[in-house]
């Protein structure tokens, strides 16, 4: 300490000190927070990442069911066409297809047991579904058939193997038999229901000719819920089976 007097005054120095080096604020990191921000900024970018993977990634809606075109013909032309012919006051009143029976006889099967394996391959190839083995209900002598022997296959279709079994035959394979002019009229039982027969099953698209081994024609039966032969004509012939004119 270095002091002088100037009139009569005292002025003291005092040694100065070192200079205190200014600390600089580093900037903050992309993304870092202050402890105070964490939770409610990191819930906040939480809610918006999960937003957009919502966006990005929707969760899936109600699966649109499909309709066979059968079906929507049923429900567009038919049911509008035999409420007019039949005067029904509600579109339930108006008969629909139940079920289709497609039955192969496969008489010699009884002695060639690879014909039942071929044949009901063949089968669930045209219709979509396994058949079942029928067998005899009674015995046969001149056959030589015993009670319950396999004489046959056999498969019942419903829903969606119906709709598309019946759209293939009256759109596709009715019209590629040969020399075919239309069903006959007057098959059907008196109860509503309708039965004809194809004489080969190489008619139907899943059949590759070359692979037959065998030619084997099949019986088809249409069960409707009509109540007389004159409804159920009006609704096959609306839903297009072919029948012969005149």
């Amino acid at each position: 300490m270095v002091g002088r007097s100037l009139k009569g005054l005292s002025i003291i120095k005092f040694p100065m000190g070192e200079k205190k080096e200014k600390v600089e604020k580093q900037p903050k990191a992309q993304g870092e927070t202050t402890p105070a921000a964490t939770g409610t900024q990191g819930a906040k970018k939480q809610k918006e990442k999960k937003e957009t993977a919502d966006t990005k990634h929707p969760s899936p809606g109600p699966d649109v069911a499909f309709v066979s075109p059968l079906k929507e013909r049923y429900r567009s032309v038919t049911v509008p066409e035999l409420m007019k012919k039949f005067h029904y006051k509600n579109p339930l009143q108006v008969p629909k297809v139940m079920k289709v029976v497609v039955n192969m006889g496969v008489g010699e099967g009884t002695r060639n047991r690879d014909l039942f394996v071929n044949h009901s391959e063949e089968l669930m190839l045209i219709t979509g579904q396994k058949p079942v083995i029928t067998k005899a209900k009674r015995a046969i002598s001149n056959f030589k058939i015993r009670k319950g022997m396999p004489v046959g296959i056999k498969v019942t279709l419903r829903g969606k193997n119906m709709e598309n079994f019946l759209f293939k035959l009256f759109n596709i394979v009715l019209p590629k038999v040969r020399d075919f002019r239309g069903l006959n009229p007057n098959s059907f039982d008196g109860k509503g229901n309708y039965s004809f027969g194809l004489s080969e099953q190489i008619i139907f698209p899943e059949i590759r000719a070359e692979k037959v081994k065998r030619i084997q024609g099949m019986d088809i039966i249409i069960v409707t819920s009509a109540k007389n032969n004159e409804e159920s004509k009006a609704l096959l012939s609306s839903l297009g089976l072919p029948f012969k004119k005149g």
